[in-house]
């Protein structure tokens, strides 16, 4: 059970716990902003915040959160050199709201988010954190007052402002869009100029498409690689007796199509975006040209061809005479991956997503003994 489907399990059974958020990250952090973990009254916990750095603090912190029933903040650093002291190791700093969460309204909104994101569906959780006058203390004065958006755009919740709510609400949608975590700020009637209320949000979005293009060995081991990645996977063929789920269960979706059918299609419908990864295994021409035409004219973020060389250079040369732009042809990654020696089908499908994190990133893709400056960029 996942991290997000343990914690529904625990609002099903209208179970008290308190809930920490990761609200800001410094430096290399292990875990991004909007990670959470849960702390039960009798100390049970799901998820980790840190990796292991600060979570005996945090679960020290949630249980005082529970017994006071109000929440508050906490600053986590770089441990000095006690090495008993509380801190990231790794150099990273994270701020933590801990608030409790009751049944009632708050156990409402935070129910939606979770669904959204057990559900891979877009949805925003906004959290009340201290304002400049609870600052000192880092509490406030009961739980976090909390407002959840679904998919549809539906508010749950309410801040007590009319205004303050709709503004938390709008600002969130647009959060929601861009895909991004952070925290607003407003005045207690929800003005944007004003200061006093701060809000933290954190999203959920439909996870990236993985379109894999030919039901061969190297699919299957791409597909349950791109699935353990958080990947949506589809695979599609036109040879319908190769082309089953029961060859592909990693994969949410198979398809017999036409490749290029069916990829002009999801274009036309808006499901292809710069985070959509093709990968094109077929090295068969008749299949490869066509869908691959459709890809490098798309706004898809990744497209790459398997096969050698030569190969490669067969399908350049065909794309031209299909009135492919060399800019366009430059767009494809091919041979596919990088060069990690890979000669199995599970090892090139890890050499394929080497370069798709590498791409997504900006990152060289060199040993980091070798390099310098922040990992985690």
């Amino acid at each position: 059970m996942n991290e997000a489907a343990s914690i529904l399990s625990w609002l099903g059974a209208h179970r008290d716990f308190a809930l920490a958020v990761v609200t800001k990250t410094w430096s290399s952090a292990p875990r991004p902003a909007g990670a959470m973990m849960a702390v039960a009254a009798d100390g049970e916990v799901i998820g980790s915040l840190s990796g292991g750095c600060v979570e005996s603090a945090v679960h020290e912190l949630a249980l005082d959160c529970l017994a006071t029933r109000r929440a508050a903040t906490a600053h986590y650093g770089t441990s000095d050199e006690d090495a008993f002291a509380v801190g990231l190791a790794c150099g990273g700093q994270i701020d933590v709201l801990v608030t409790p969460v009751l049944d009632g309204a708050q156990a409402s909104s935070l129910r939606i988010y979770l669904e959204a994101v057990a559900g891979a569906q877009a949805a925003a959780l906004a959290l009340e954190l201290p304002g400049p006058t609870e600052e000192v203390s880092g509490s406030l004065s009961g739980p976090s007052r909390s407002l959840a958006l679904d998919e549809h755009g539906i508010v749950h919740g309410d801040f007590g402002h009319p205004r303050l709510t709709e503004h938390i609400a709008t600002d969130a949608a647009a959060m929601i869009a861009a895909g991004s975590t952070g925290t607003l700020e407003f005045d207690d009637t929800g003005r944007r100029l004003g200061a006093g209320t701060r809000i933290f949000v954190t999203t959920s979005t439909p996870p990236p498409r993985l379109l894999i293009f030919g039901a061969i060995d190297y699919a299957a081991a791409l597909a349950e690689l791109g699935r353990f990645l958080g990947y949506h996977v589809t695979v599609c063929d036109a040879r319908e007796v190769f082309t089953t789920s029961a060859r592909f269960p990693a994969a949410h979706e198979v398809v017999v199509s036409w490749p290029h059918r069916y990829f002009a299609a999801e274009a036309a419908a808006g499901r292809v975006n710069d985070s959509t990864v093709v990968a094109v295994l077929t090295h068969d021409l008749k299949f490869d040209v066509p869908v691959l035409l459709e890809a490098i004219r798309s706004e898809a973020g990744y497209v790459g061809a398997l096969g050698s060389r030569r190969t490669h250079a067969q399908r350049t040369d065909a794309l031209r005479e299909a009135g492919a732009a060399e800019a366009e042809i430059a767009r494809i990654h091919g041979p596919i991956g990088l060069d990690l020696g890979a000669r199995s089908p599970e090892a090139t499908a890890l050499s394929i997503f080497a370069e798709v994190l590498a791409e997504v990133s900006g990152a060289t893709g060199a040993s980091l003994r070798t390099t310098t400056g922040q990992i985690h960029r």
